[in-house]
């Protein structure tokens, strides 16, 4: 059987600490799935020029962000990195090797939840901001043979990502209609695995500089629906939305 890709939004970091349906979700991620040989991480914050891969052997739990509860700080989570795997990933990729490299919350809070015994290999694989989607998805193309070995390949970012609309304080705050019509249209191109939508949303998305004024939390979703091969569909894990208009929609592709 082959292993789905996936993409998860992954909210503010705190969003390990509180309850919420994304969390729960989340939580419920590795039951949802077959066990993964291990898991490629694609998050939105390893922003590099040209594609990189981490062969840490022990990643480093990276607590890139301030201000939040020390709860959160003390947090780590142990899980093996995958060296071999990774130079893998560099050959079929032309990615750049990055010896040292941790998980970012991005990798490391849906690992968390969904894993929590951190018994899975687990590294990353960056995103370019500057390049636009339609790289993304070639970029995960080059990965969809890992799908036969168990290999998870997870983008996380965010479905929609405009801290400037944040509702702050507003968990269970409804979302505004741009918001929910851009989450709307990318749930029917993720369902009809319309690559030429995906690839083009800025122009075809409603609202969609609205949804994401910058791409970086977009462009995992793209590596995520390359990684399952040509002719792919999606279908939605999970859709919901905190602090107003921060969609949490998860996708699996296969």
């Amino acid at each position: 059987m082959s292993m789905p890709t996936v993409f998860v939004s992954h909210g503010a970091p705190t969003l390990i600490l509180g309850d919420s349906p994304a969390r729960a979700f989340l939580a419920s991620l590795g039951s949802q799935l077959p066990r993964p040989t291990a898991i490629v991480a694609v998050s939105a914050h390893w922003d590099t020029d040209v594609p990189a891969v981490s062969l840490a052997r022990k990643p480093d739990t990276i607590h890139d962000f301030y201000g939040f509860p020390d709860a959160l700080y003390r947090l780590r989570y142990a899980a093996p990195g995958a060296p071999e795997l990774a130079e893998r990933v560099a050959r079929l990729t032309g990615a750049a090797h990055d010896p040292h490299r941790g998980l970012d919350h991005g990798a490391w809070v849906p690992a968390m939840l969904g894993w929590p015994e951190a018994d899975i290999p687990i590294f990353q694989l960056s995103v370019q901001p500057d390049q636009n989607p339609a790289h993304h998805i070639a970029l995960g193309r080059k990965l969809s043979a890992l799908r036969e070995e168990g290999v998870l390949v997870m983008g996380s970012g965010s479905a929609t990502h405009n801290l400037r609309a944040l509702v702050r304080g507003g968990v269970d705050s409804e979302p505004e209609p741009w918001a929910q019509e851009f989450d709307d249209w990318l749930a029917e191109a993720v369902e009809k695995g319309d690559e030429a939508a995906l690839a083009d949303y800025r122009a075809q998305a409603p609202n969609a500089s609205d949804a994401h004024p910058t791409d970086e939390h977009f462009l995992p979703l793209h590596v995520a629906y390359g990684a399952a091969g040509p002719g792919a569909r999606g279908r939605a894990l999970h859709r919901s939305f905190t602090l107003g208009n921060l969609s949490m929609a998860s996708y699996a592709f296969a």
